[in-house]
């Protein structure tokens, strides 16, 4: 032995017994129940398998057992037997697929060196039996050997036959068939092959190879085959496996000394297992070895299975992720341990069956809690895929023991694995004492970055911040980026604001765009104004718009320049204030205004500041709300009050007026304000905008200004005639002399008519200096004009009396005398008069066909006709207005509320003046003449009576 290969083989040895010891420190637990399997018909009797068990497997729902005559046994799960006759003398080597229904067995038709593999369909029937697809001889190379181990690839297209003399045949292709499959040599050596295992992943695929002496790795996916060499001591028949995918499919070999664990490529971890092996099996996560009870000798012999039939076995079941053993018991003689039905099913050569059966999960951790043996119950049920909640009542209770025991710190670890199904008022109970408050701060933060705490664990959390003073972890949490927060920033502001915390708080909320937190902060605790005005014109329009209104009287108080300046700004055009690399990007398409009439209440001790913004609004935004213009009237009048300096004065009463010339000016309100300020010119001329006359001229009357009062009458006196006879009885209601005025006034009443004598009379009675001289020329000229008038009213009285004579002398002439038609030419067509002709009384004369194209009524003449329905709907019209008369005197009389009645004629129209226009015909002006008038002052008469 050379000296490297010895100094390697001390450094193994070594570490075999550190293994070793590791291995004796494995928790011992047991997790399986045993029970021997007893028959269903006799239950009190125990099942007995077949004579003679050669070989064994498992899959698809049955266990199968191959025996020295030759048959195959398939024992389903109400352990029902059926058998049938698969070869003549015996059967050696079973394999049962577990994803298809195809059985592989190897066995002997006749005496001699001659191992048959025949491949069954055991869904197919053939005479009551499985159907045989395939049979062939398994010899390497025509050489006479023995079988000694089997393994199919699940996809069919593999199977590898190892032999005692070394060698290995793969079968590549559809194994169920000859045509389409091919049989090669893979492996040939020297000592008997003891295992083979195929390993698939993804496309690549492997072959596993394990002799006495050797393990070996042949990748099946590429042509050549190439082979690793894996280790230099092997193992005997039986005592390798492949692990389940959750292993990565690791080839597991039972040495003497250890278990090893194979990759393709290399060699994996190994575990100190001493013991002779007989057996080994990977199930679910677990390792089966069945050892010897004895020493175990220096090499592995291939036979090494057989045992004497009083030799005590070992059968035990490692977890290797958890590092316990699940069970460990001794049995008799074994001949096979197969996993089928959820449980291990464990064959003697007694003919008797063992089940074992794994306990639930549950059983297993509360035996495991008894203990106090948390961190494997952990460990477990993960392994188990035990629940979220499962695992958390684990995390609890390994919780509750470390605080028990004073392990605070590694308590609050448990318990924050418990976040998201423990409630957390569990844990902060625990943990609420001032001494424990950095346990408290961990569990917090993890509730928090979590996120699931609720506004009091943030509150808790910060609190424990500032009685820790720890500013760093403070600044930590606050400052933490976007995706990072999980609090409840709200909350986290008040808690820090209440404890004094400002400057943190302040920049929460500058962060998280608490802005009126923040400007709360600014404004109430740090009186940091400008700053505040500041943040407020960097908002956008609808958040700088509300916090203005809630916070502007604060900031005009403090701040009034600056803050008039936002205001301005907000009333316009208002842009969010960006820095100067992002003024290029503003979108000024989009500008926001203001109402600025909501901010007026702000400037309510500021009329300076007032005064500037709402000139600035009425210059910059001639569409300003009504209220702008009424507010800055208000402060114009009020300044032009206060003001003594003429010219001054002047140039106020013109910007006053200016602001009253507005078309949308609103009446009510400036004329109040004018009226409060004692503003002359702009009552007068509000007055005179809105059309009232009258309170002009009594404005004129309160500040007694005569020559004005006479003004106004001639001004506005043709469109109101009241204003003369107004004045007139304000200048005769006055003591001092007016003679001048009041003549100025008759005169204008007499000119117009506007008054009757006798009122003008009884008006001037009561004023003492009006003397009779003063009415004198007026009652002369009224006196003169009235008689005139009676002259011609009765010129008309004697016209209308002849006119009305001969018109009677007319009609009884018609009635007694016999009247010849002397007319020559028709009156409608104006050409001489022919046969058949029509002629009326009135002394007009028609061809017949003339008047039978334009006559609208036989009995009436075309020619006449307009005029007498001109003097027909007259007369019904005065017919009308008597009935409509009378009827309205009666109602009148009788109705307690005159005044409704007379309203609701006027809303009639009753009181309207009926105006006909009459043209008489130019041949009968006499009577035409005197019918028009007569209607005329009937009509006139009519309405004087009414």
């Amino acid at each position: 032995m050379t000296p490297d290969r010895e100094s390697h083989d001390l450094v193994e040895a070594d570490g075999l017994r550190r293994k070793m010891a590791a291995f004796l420190q494995w928790r011992r637990f047991v997790f399986f129940d045993k029970e021997t399997v007893k028959d269903p018909n006799e239950n009190v009797k125990n099942f007995a398998l077949p004579h003679g068990i050669s070989a064994c497997d498992s899959g698809r729902g049955h266990i199968v057992l191959g025996d020295m005559d030759g048959q195959i046994w398939f024992l389903t799960r109400s352990l029902q037997l059926t058998a049938f006759q698969a070869y003549k003398l015996r059967v050696t080597h079973l394999y049962q697929l577990k994803q298809h229904s195809i059985l592989v067995s190897v066995g002997q038709d006749e005496h001699g060196i001659n191992p048959l593999v025949k491949v069954w369909n055991t869904d197919k029937r053939d005479s009551g039996s499985p159907l045989c697809t395939r049979i062939f001889p398994a010899i390497p190379g025509n050489k006479p050997t023995e079988v000694s181990c089997l393994s199919v690839h699940e996809n069919l297209n593999f199977m590898a036959i190892g032999f005692t003399d070394g060698s290995v045949v793969l079968t590549k292709g559809d194994i169920t068939r000859d045509r389409h499959s091919k049989t090669l040599t893979l492996h040939e050596g020297n000592c008997p092959v003891t295992g083979l295992a195929f390993r698939q992943a993804g496309k690549v695929t492997h072959l596993f190879v394990a002799t006495l002496e050797k393990v070996q790795c042949y990748t099946l996916s590429v042509k050549e085959y190439p082979r690793v060499e894996l280790d230099t001591h092997g193992c005997a028949l039986r005592c390798s496996a492949l692990t389940d995918p959750s292993q990565d499919s690791q080839f597991i070999v039972a040495g003497d000394d250890c278990v090893y664990l194979y990759q393709p490529d290399e060699r994996g971890p190994c575990f100190a297992f001493d013991g002779h092996k007989i057996l080994a099996h990977w199930h679910r996560g677990y390792l089966l070895l069945l050892t010897r009870d004895t020493k175990s000798p220096n090499k592995p012999d291939f036979g090494s299975r057989e045992t004497s039939p009083t030799e005590k076995q070992v059968l035990t079941i490692y977890d290797l992720d958890n590092k316990f053993i699940a069970y460990s018991a001794p049995f008799d003689d074994i001949i096979d341990v197969l996993a089928e039905w959820g449980s291990f099913y464990v064959l003697t050569r007694d003919k008797k069956m063992y089940m074992l059966q794994e306990k639930d999960t549950q059983t297993k951790l509360e035996m495991l809690f008894k203990k106090n043996l948390f961190v494997m119950a952990i460990n477990l049920a993960k392994s188990q895929h035990l629940d979220n909640d499962g695992l958390s009542e684990i995390f609890r209770q390994y919780g509750d023991h470390l605080y028990i025991k004073g392990d605070h710190d590694g308590a609050i670890q448990q318990y924050i694995r418990t976040i998201g199904k423990l409630e957390p008022s569990y844990v902060i109970r625990k943990f609420l004492d001032a001494q424990r408050i950095h346990n408290l701060t961990a569990y917090l933060q993890a509730l928090h970055r979590q996120s699931l705490a609720n506004a009091d664990h943030t509150t808790l959390l910060l609190n424990c911040y500032t009685k820790l003073k720890d500013s760093s972890k403070l600044e930590e949490f606050i400052k933490s980026s976007e995706s990072e927060v999980h609090f409840d920033v709200e909350i986290a502001i008040k808690v820090l604001r209440q404890a004094g915390y400002h400057s943190h708080a302040v920049f929460l909320a500058e962060k998280h765009s608490h802005h009126e937190w923040y400007l709360k902060i600014q404004l109430e605790d740090l009186k940091n104004y400008q700053e505040a005005l500041r943040y407020i014109g960097r908002l956008p329009f609808e958040q700088a718009e509300t916090n203005m209104k809630h916070y502007g009287k604060t900031l005009m108080h403090h701040v009034p320049e600056s803050t008039t300046v936002l205001l301005k700004r907000l009333c316009t055009d208002y842009q969010p204030s960006k820095d100067s690399t992002d003024q290029d990007s503003l979108d000024r398409s989009m500008v926001d205004k203001a109402n600025s009439e909501e901010f007026i209440p702000i400037f309510a001790n500021n009329p300076r500041e007032l005064r500037a913004f709402l000139e600035h609004m009425i210059k910059v935004e001639p569409s300003s709300p009504q209220g702008v213009y009424d507010t800055l009237l208000e402060l114009r009048l009020q300044d032009w009050a206060h003001e003594q300096e003429p010219e001054k004065k002047k140039a106020l009463q013109e910007a006053a007026l200016s602001l009253l010339r507005r078309e949308n000016t609103v009446f009510d309100k400036a004329l109040v304000l004018c009226q409060m300020h004692n503003f002359k010119e702009g009552v007068l001329y509000l007055y005179e905008k809105g059309k009232l006359y009258q309170q002009i001229m009594h404005y004129h009357m309160q500040n007694e200004e005569y020559s004005k009062v006479v003004e106004a009458c001639k001004t506005y006196g043709d469109k109101e005639v009241c204003l003369w006879e107004q004045a007139l009885g304000y200048f005769a209601r006055k003591e001092e002399d007016c003679k001048a005025y009041i003549s100025e006034v008759l005169q204008h009443i007499d000119q117009n008519n506007l008054m009757p004598p006798l009122l003008v009379v009884q008006t001037l009675a009561h004023n003492s200096t009006a003397t009779l001289s003063v009415i004198k020329d007026y009652l002369i000229n009224k006196l003169q004009r009235e008689s005139q008038q009676i002259e011609e009213d009765e010129r008309k009285i004697r016209q209308y009396r002849e006119e009305t004579a001969h018109l009677r002398s007319e009609i009884q002439e018609l009635r007694t005398s016999a009247k010849i038609f002397q007319k020559t030419k028709c009156s409608m067509c104006n050409s001489p008069l022919e046969l058949p002709s029509v002629h009326f009384l009135c002394g007009h004369s028609f061809h017949q066909h003339c008047f039978e194209s334009y006559a609208e009524s036989e009995a009436e003449c075309p020619t006449c006709t307009p005029e007498n329905r001109k003097v027909k709907d007259m007369l019904r019209a005065q017919d009308q207005k008597r009935d409509l008369h009378d009827h309205f005197n009666r109602q009148l009389k009788s109705s307690n509320d005159g005044f409704s009645v007379v309203a609701d004629y006027f809303g009639r129209g009753v009181f309207n003046k009926l105006t006909l226009i009459t043209d008489p015909p130019g041949g009968k002006a006499g009577s035409g003449g005197l019918e028009a008038d007569l209607q005329r002052d009937l009509l006139i008469h009519t309405k004087r009576n009414v």
